[in-house]
C-alpha cells in the first residue's frame, strides 16, 4: 500500500499544481508605506511586459512575464506561463464612437461586459484595460474630447468590479497633463490604476503624476523610442528617425530612470512593440523586422528583465551619411545624380556583417497608430555596386521627399538599421 501511495503521490501533486495553475489569478494592488505593490496569488509581481502577441517564446526566454493584447491571446500566453493585460474594446471618438449617443454607449457597454464574463476566470488574465488613448481624437479636430467618455469608462469599471473582484481595472491614456489627470480623478473613481503611453518624455512621468495629484498606482502601457512627433524635423517637415542603436540607448535610459526607479507607484511596463510595425516608417517602433530578426532594443529588454546581456549581441550602428551629411543636415540631392553613402557599424563579438540598402519615397498617409498604414515600395535600380558598408546610388528623377535606408545583419538573428531623409530638388 505504501508503494502504491509513493507511486501516486507525484501524480497527485502534479494534478494539484495543474489545477492551481488553471484557476483565475488573484491580483491585488496592496498599499505600502509610500505607494503600492502589485500582488499576484499572494506574491509580489513586477510587470516585465511587451505590447503584442508575436514571438512570445522569445519574450518568455528573455525574462518577460506579461503581454498587453486582446482576449484572443489568452490561451497562447497561458501556455507559456505569461499573463495578459487584456485590452477591452472601448472605442475612441477618432474611430467614430459618439459618447452623446446613449444607445451606442449602452451597446458598447454590453459588448465589453460579455467579453469580461466569458474570460474573467481565464488563468492568464492579469488586469483589464478599458480602451486605448480615448483622450485622443483626430489631429484636425481642435475641440477637446467628449468628457462623457470617462462616464462610460467609470460605469464599466463599476460593473466589472461587481462580477470580478480578482482583476484590477485601468484605462490607457496618451501621456498626461494636469487637466487630464483632474478629469480622471473626478469622473473615474472606480479605476484602480492608470495606464500611460509615453515615449520621449517617459522620465518626466513620475514627477508629473505627483505634481498633478495622482496617488494611485500606474503601469507604463506603451514606451520605447522617441516618437516621430517629438524628434527634430527636416526643412520639409520629415521627422528624423534615431538609429537602432540610439533607440536602444533610449530604451535603456528610460527604463532605468522612470520605470525601474519609481518603486512607489509604477508596477511595471509593456514595451512597444514586440514585432515589426509600420508607423511613419517600417523601422520606427518595431523591435523586430518582418522576418523576426531582433534589433538592439531586444538586447536591452533582455538585460532589463534578467540583469544579464544576451550571449550574442546585436550590431551597434554609429552613423550613416550621404557624402558628408547626416540625417540632421537637411540633405538635398539633384535628380538623377550619383552620390556616395556609407554606414559605420561594429559587432560586439566581431561577427561578420552583411548589408542591404534601399531608397523609399516618404510616406503620404499616416493614420492614427499606423492602423492600415502601408510601407512605400522600394525604388528599383537606384543602388549601385555595394562594397560592404559603402554604396553609390542614384537620386530619383522625380522631385520630392525620400529616405535612404541601410540594414546591417550579423547572421546570428540580429540587425541594425538607420535612414537618412533627403529631398530631390530640381
Amino acid at each position: 500500500m505504501k508503494l502504491i501511495w509513493l507511486f501516486l503521490l507525484p501524480l497527485l501533486i502534479g494534478q494539484s499544481a495543474h489545477a492551481q495553475a488553471d484557476k483565475p489569478l488573484t491580483v491585488q494592488l496592496k498599499p505600502q508605506k509610500s505607494g503600492y505593490q502589485l500582488i499576484v496569488n499572494n506574491k509580489p509581481y513586477f510587470i516585465k511586459g511587451a505590447v503584442g502577441s508575436d514571438y512570445l517564446e522569445k519574450l518568455k526566454q528573455y525574462g518577460g512575464n506579461s503581454i498587453r493584447a486582446n482576449s484572443r491571446s489568452l490561451d497562447k500566453a497561458h501556455a507559456l506561463g505569461l499573463t495578459v493585460l487584456v485590452n477591452l474594446p472601448v472605442r475612441a471618438e477618432r474611430d467614430g464612437m459618439n459618447y452623446d449617443d446613449a444607445a451606442a454607449v449602452r451597446q458598447q457597454h454590453d459588448k465589453v461586459m460579455e467579453i469580461v464574463r466569458q474570460t474573467k476566470d481565464h488563468p492568464a488574465v492579469l488586469m483589464w484595460a478599458l480602451g486605448n488613448e480615448l483622450d485622443f481624437i483626430q489631429a484636425n479636430v481642435k475641440d477637446k474630447y467628449n468628457l462623457k467618455v470617462w462616464d462610460a469608462v467609470n460605469a464599466l469599471a463599476q460593473e466589472i468590479h461587481s462580477i470580478d473582484p480578482n482583476h484590477p481595472i485601468m484605462t490607457v491614456v496618451g501621456s498626461i497633463n494636469e487637466e487630464k489627470i483632474r478629469d480622471l480623478l473626478t469622473k473615474c473613481p472606480n479605476l484602480d490604476l492608470l495606464g500611460i503611453n509615453e515615449y520621449g518624455d517617459l522620465n518626466k512621468i513620475p514627477q508629473w503624476l505627483r505634481q498633478f495629484g495622482w496617488k494611485k498606482p500606474y503601469a507604463v502601457t506603451e514606451w520605447g523610442p522617441t516618437g516621430f512627433w517629438q524628434v527634430r524635423k527636416t526643412p520639409w517637415k520629415a521627422p528624423v528617425e534615431e538609429t537602432s542603436s540610439m533607440k536602444a540607448d533610449k530604451y535603456h535610459e528610460r527604463y532605468d530612470s522612470a520605470i525601474a526607479a519609481d518603486k512607489d507607484l509604477c508596477i511595471g511596463s509593456y514595451v512597444f512593440l514586440w514585432r515589426q510595425h509600420q508607423e511613419r516608417t517600417h523601422t520606427w517602433f518595431g523591435m523586430f523586422d518582418e522576418n523576426g530578426l531582433e534589433t538592439e532594443a531586444v538586447d536591452v529588454m533582455h538585460h532589463a528583465w534578467t540583469g544579464e546581456w544576451p550571449a550574442n549581441r546585436t550590431p551597434r550602428l554609429d552613423s550613416v551619411k550621404i557624402g558628408n551629411q547626416t540625417a540632421y543636415d537637411g540633405v538635398y540631392l539633384q535628380p538623377g545624380q550619383s552620390y556616395r553613402a556609407a554606414v559605420w557599424v561594429t559587432d560586439p563579438e566581431g561577427d561578420p556583417l552583411r548589408y542591404n540598402w534601399e531608397v523609399l519615397p516618404e510616406g503620404t498617409r499616416f493614420p492614427y497608430g499606423g492602423n492600415g498604414e502601408k510601407r512605400p515600395p522600394a525604388l528599383p535600380g537606384l543602388i549601385g555596386a555595394a562594397s560592404n558598408r559603402q554604396i553609390s546610388f542614384q537620386a530619383p528623377i522625380e522631385e520630392g521627399p525620400y529616405r535612404l535606408f541601410v540594414y546591417a545583419y550579423d547572421d546570428k538573428g540580429h540587425w541594425a538599421t538607420a535612414n537618412v531623409p533627403f529631398y530631390v530638388k530640381k
